[in-house]
């Protein structure tokens, strides 16, 4: 049975909860009463008591543009996944192939995806260049944490694998992907978000063409209307749905972890 744990972890585990909340009720306090006592209108800087207000009103239109943005999002996280752990699978199975195609990645990755927005809206349907964007900004941090936990597994136990004439097949399934496990979890929790960000991205650009359901294009509307309250409304439920990402993700990571691996055992414990 787990000892329970001593009070001061308890009162660092309520102060880790309840200071974030308290800090974000001061910010909005002070927010509403800035704009009450300096009586800014709402097309400048709107209350958030007039954003709330607002996403209730429009919640009809802005939770259908959260889906579609959901989904996009989704599918260029899934393909990054799918393509970033395959690649570098057969980076670590293929020294020439790692160095035929890993700088093409990197180029790939340091081209900025606001440049790379129109150009794909030009030449692919609306929903593709979406996604190419979002499946672009994240698929490199899944490559990238998978080819390096591949490439660092433990040499005893490599040469262990070796002295009882384990395959190479073998040897990927039973040590180099359990060991790179961490570090695979790692790279989708950075390409959760980053497949978000890709994804609004491309349809802010879309939205710029005059094309677009995403709450992006949604933001972007809104700022052509002066609607400034449903552009907040849209921002703030792009925050909350990144956040969302994030927890799920870590959760995940913990969830897969957490009987074996350090970093979780240490989060068990504090």
């Amino acid at each position: 049975m787990k000892p329970p744990a001593p009070a001061h972890e308890n009162r660092d585990r309520a102060l880790r909860i309840a200071l974030p909340i308290v800090v974000l009720a001061l910010g909005l306090a002070v927010w509403e009463l800035a704009v009450r006592i300096e009586n800014i209108p709402p097309y400048v800087l709107p209350a958030p008591g007039v954003i709330l207000r607002t996403l209730t009103a429009d919640w009809a239109l802005l939770s259908h543009s959260l889906l579609v943005t959901l989904i996009t999002t989704f599918e260029g996280f899934l393909l990054a996944a799918v393509g970033g752990v395959g690649l570098a699978v057969l980076f670590n199975q293929s020294r020439l192939v790692e160095y035929s195609l890993y700088p093409y990645a990197v180029i790939l990755q340091v081209t900025p995806i606001v440049a790379v927005a129109p150009l794909l809206l030009i030449y692919l349907p609306q929903h593709a260049a979406v996604l190419a964007c979002a499946w672009i900004v994240a698929f490199f941090p899944v490559l990238a944490n998978t080819t390096l936990g591949l490439h660092s597994v433990d040499r005893n136990l490599a040469d262990l694998f070796s002295l009882y004439g384990a395959s190479r097949g073998q040897t990927l399934w039973r040590l180099k992907l359990p060991s790179a496990l961490p570090y695979i979890l790692g790279g989708l929790r950075i390409a959760g978000g980053l497949s978000l960000i890709g994804a609004v991205v491309a349809e802010i650009a879309a939205g710029a063409a005059g094309a677009g359901s995403g709450l992006a294009y949604r933001i972007a509307e809104s700022g052509y209307r002066l609607n400034i309250p449903r552009m907040f409304a849209a921002l703030l439920l792009l925050s909350v749905a990144g956040i969302v990402i994030f927890y799920l993700l870590t959760l995940i990571n913990y969830l897969a972890l957490r009987r074996w691996h350090e970093s979780a055992l240490d989060e068990a414990a504090r």
